[in-house]
């Protein structure tokens, strides 16, 4: 051998040599933690990055096993490419410290590279690894905002809906059962204890949900004070009805907000897949119809869909869209029941009552259409034509001679509510005809005065101002409490008729009668007893110092004309 062929040697292992150095100085230095392994999963070679992200001395992975030291499911994948024994495989894992708890959870990003000997078999696999807890948590931060209900930290609409379709796509034959829940009276909290206190409550409803179901994040808020359950579980599903009753009992109970204590219900509609819908849109709707034919039914109670509710749903809709031609095309009429002074038996008033002629399905009760034109809007449209109409009648009675009449008309708590304009034009209206304001009364519920709006109490004080007489109606049936008598402006408190129909069979209920006519008398108050029917009852509420009567015992409800010649009548 030459002395020139042992100085130095050839070209090729030059670049060779070259090779592994740059090589090996980027595994030194690398920013990335970089780890070879041989076939068994022991450590051949860490760099440094790595021994500092495990805050470990670099030679304690000397002879070491990386599972021994790193338990975790990641394992499933080395083995997969150790059997595959091709390309790449990348993937993110969330990583804690068994003995550095202090750093909690981690994210990596790991890339992991098989290297195969010259019998094709994996002889060492490489693998990198960038920490990416950061990214990782703004993700999980953006996702939550995404997802996640920002005051109760339920799922949201979003989320939800993903989550029912994947119930829907991953076990097409597997049944769950869809709830939709929704509070009865919330708004009233917001309106009388603030924002916050409805908050408050919103959140331990949530609360006292997931726990009736088991655990936290079972209730999904879609918005406002409605949430959304899916149950999937053998054993509640068996027990459907039941869990139904606990949900509702458990949101009834009374809330504790702060120093005050606040009362809501529940309404919850129930459609079951697949028996009531195979789809997203099906099973949603026909829960939403279940959970407004609980409202429709009282509320504070659940409903489950069915083949008949649908029916009465299309019913529903079919005749509020009806009602919307009625009064244009002359379907609607005004009776009026006599009010008499029970002192002198002599007609003072009357009340006006809106009927309805339908032309294919006849007389509709006014306890089916009146909901649907509050629920559709026409409430207000026809509101102004029934308040028309008694003036109308009003100035023709007084043409009679009978100067101090009185025409008493309903108003609903919607007409307060979303017609800004109704004192104003109702009064302009009487003004126009020369008519004194007491010749229109004002027949409330009280259901009405339980919004304490300053919207509501303004509206009232200007009719009260303005000489209109209110009459609160069905006294003792609703939310009673004496301290709505003295709240408002209140002048006539009409008993209801189903006190008036058992005075003269039931002591209580005449006990009950004789203390409302001495309350509402001492509170400057006029009475009028509903229902009258016998000559019995009337003698009675005279006994009890009752001012006046309504019922069939003195006239049913008439027509204009009818009543008109019955007053012509009553003055000869």
């Amino acid at each position: 051998m030459t002395e020139s062929e042992t100085r130095a040697p050839s070209a090729p292992e030059d670049e060779v040599l070259k090779q592994l150095k740059l090589a090996d100085t980027y595994f030194k230095h690398s920013v990335a933690s970089l780890v070879i392994l041989d076939r068994h999963f022991n450590f051949v070679r860490v760099n440094q990055t790595y021994a500092d992200a495990c805050r470990r001395d670099i030679n304690d992975f000397a002879g070491r096993n990386h599972f021994e030291l790193f338990p975790s499911d990641a394992r499933l994948i080395f083995e997969d490419v150790l059997r595959s024994k091709q390309g790449y495989v990348t993937f993110t894992r969330a990583f804690e410290f068994a003995d550095q708890p202090e750093r909690g959870v981690t994210y990596w990003d790991w890339t992991l590279v098989p290297v195969l000997d010259g019998a094709g078999e994996v002889e060492y696999l490489v693998f990198s690894l960038v920490e990416v807890t950061e990214r990782k948590r703004a993700e999980l931060l953006i996702w939550h905002q995404a997802n996640i209900d920002s005051l109760t930290g339920a799922p949201n609409r979003y989320l939800f809906k993903e989550r029912l379709q994947q119930r829907l796509d991953q076990a097409p034959s597997a049944p769950f059962a869809l709830l939709l829940l929704d509070l009865d009276h919330f708004k009233e909290v917001n309106d009388t204890l603030g924002h916050d206190r409805g908050d408050e409550l919103l959140v331990e409803a949530v609360r006292r949900i997931d726990a009736c179901l088991g655990g936290p994040g079972q209730a999904a808020r879609l918005g406002g004070d409605e949430f959304a359950v899916i149950i999937a579980d053998g054993a509640q599903l068996a027990s459907l009805d039941a869990l139904a009753g606990r949900l509702v009992a458990s949101v009834a109970a009374p809330y504790q907000l702060g120093g005050e204590r606040a009362y809501v219900s529940a309404s919850i509609g129930i459609a079951q897949y697949p028996h009531d819908g195979d789809t997203m849109a099906d099973l949603l709707r026909h829960a939403d119809q279940a959970m407004y034919a609980a409202k429709g039914a009282g509320r504070n109670r659940f409903s489950r869909f069915s083949l008949a509710l649908l029916d009465a749903m299309q019913q529903r809709i079919g005749l509020s869209n009806d009602l919307r031609d009625a009064l244009r095309e002359g379907q609607l009429a005004v009776h009026y029941q006599p009010i008499v002074e029970l002192a002198t038996g002599r007609v003072r008033k009357a009340e006006a009552l809106l009927r309805w002629q339908h032309p294919g399905r006849g007389a509709v009760p006014p306890s089916h259409f009146v909901p649907l034109a509050e629920a559709n809007g026409m409430i207000v449209e026809i509101g102004d034509w029934v308040l028309r109409c008694a003036a109308d009648q009003v100035r023709r009675v007084m043409a009679l001679g009978c100067s101090a009449f009185q025409i008493a008309v309903n108003v609903s708590p919607l007409q307060f509510r979303n017609d800004v304009g109704l004192c104003k034009r109702w009064l302009a209206y009487l003004a126009a005809l020369g008519l004194p304001t007491c010749s229109v009364g004002i027949e409330i519920t009280e259901g009405l005065l339980l919004d304490v709006s300053a919207e509501l109490t303004e509206t009232l004080r200007r009719f009260s101002a303005a000489g209109m007489q209110i009459s609160l109606d069905d006294f003792g049936t609703g939310y009673s409490s004496l301290a709505y008598l003295t709240r408002f402006e209140l002048d006539v408190l009409k008993i209801d008729r189903s006190f008036v129909h058992r005075i003269d069979s039931h002591a209580p209920d005449l006990a009950l009668c004789e203390a409302i006519v001495a309350m509402a008398h001492k509170l400057g108050m006029t009475v009028v007893a509903e229902g009258v029917e016998t000559a019995r009852q009337r003698e009675l509420l005279v006994a009890a110092g009752c001012d006046y009567g309504q019922g069939y015992l003195f006239a049913p409800p008439m027509t204009g004309p009818e009543l008109e010649a019955g007053l012509r009548r009553a003055s000869h």
